[in-house]
C-alpha cells in the first residue's frame, strides 16, 4: 500500500531516531510493541469519545471524532487479534512518559483549551503515522502489512484534529501554538527514556 505522508513528515521537526527503530524492531521487544500499540488505539478511542462529551455543540467535531473513535477501536480489535494468534498475553504495561508530557503546556480555558487539545491530537496521530512507516520494512510480513494499512487512517486523524483546531481558533493563526506542542514532541522523541514503548524516546 503505497500512502503519502510527507505532508506529516513534512510537519514533524524530527524523524524518529534510527536509535528507536533499532530496539523496536528487535524480537525480543515485539511483544511490548503489541502491548503499548494496543495500549495507544485504546486511549486514542478514549480520547475521541472525551472530546465527544466536552463539545456536544459542534456537529463536525462529533461526526469527526465518533468515525475516529470506532476506526481506533478497530484497530485496537486487530492489534490484539494478532497478540491472541501469537500467544501474547495482553499484560497491564504503563504507558510512556510522552503524552503525557506533551500535554502539559495544554491551557485551561475555551477555547484555548480545545484548540491545544486538538493539535496535540493533531501530533500523537501525525507521530504514531511517521513510526508505522518507518518502522514497517522491520517488521515480518503480516505486521508489516497491518502497519502499513494503518496509514491512510492515522494521516486522516491528524488532519482532522488541525482542522478542528484551526476552526475553534475562528481564523486567528494557531501557528505558535503549534510550534510549542512539536518542540515538546521533538524533545521527547529524541531523548533518553528506560523503557521502550511505542511513543517512547531513545531507550539506552
Amino acid at each position: 500500500m503505497s500512502v503519502d505522508i510527507s505532508e506529516i513528515q513534512s510537519f514533524l521537526l524530527c524523524e524518529t531516531p534510527a536509535a528507536w527503530i533499532d530496539v523496536a524492531k528487535h524480537p525480543d521487544n515485539l511483544p511490548m510493541l503489541l502491548i503499548d500499540h494496543a495500549n495507544c488505539e485504546k486511549k486514542a478511542a478514549s480520547t475521541a469519545m472525551h472530546l465527544m462529551y466536552r463539545y456536544t455543540d459542534d456537529f463536525d467535531l462529533l461526526n469527526k471524532m465518533s468515525r475516529l473513535a470506532r476506526e481506533e477501536l478497530r484497530h485496537f480489535e486487530q492489534v490484539i487479534a494478532i497478540m491472541e494468534k501469537r500467544g501474547i498475553e495482553y499484560d497491564p504495561a504503563n504507558a510512556s512518559r510522552y503524552a503525557s508530557e506533551l500535554r502539559k503546556p495544554v491551557r485551561t480555558y475555551e477555547p484555548a483549551r480545545a484548540i491545544d487539545t486538538l493539535i496535540v491530537g493533531a501530533i500523537i496521530e501525525g507521530r504514531s503515522c511517521e513510526r508505522f512507516a518507518k518502522l514497517a520494512p522491520y517488521l515480518d510480513e503480516e505486521l508489516q502489512k497491518f502497519y502499513l494499512s494503518l496509514l491512510k487512517s492515522e494521516a486522516r486523524h491528524f488532519k482532522d484534529y488541525l482542522t478542528l483546531a484551526k476552526k475553534f481558533a475562528g481564523g486567528e493563526s494557531i501557528d505558535d501554538r503549534i510550534q510549542v506542542f512539536l518542540e515538546r514532541d521533538k524533545k521527547l522523541v529524541e531523548s533518553a527514556d528506560s523503557e521502550f514503548r511505542f511513543h517512547s524516546g531513545v531507550v539506552k
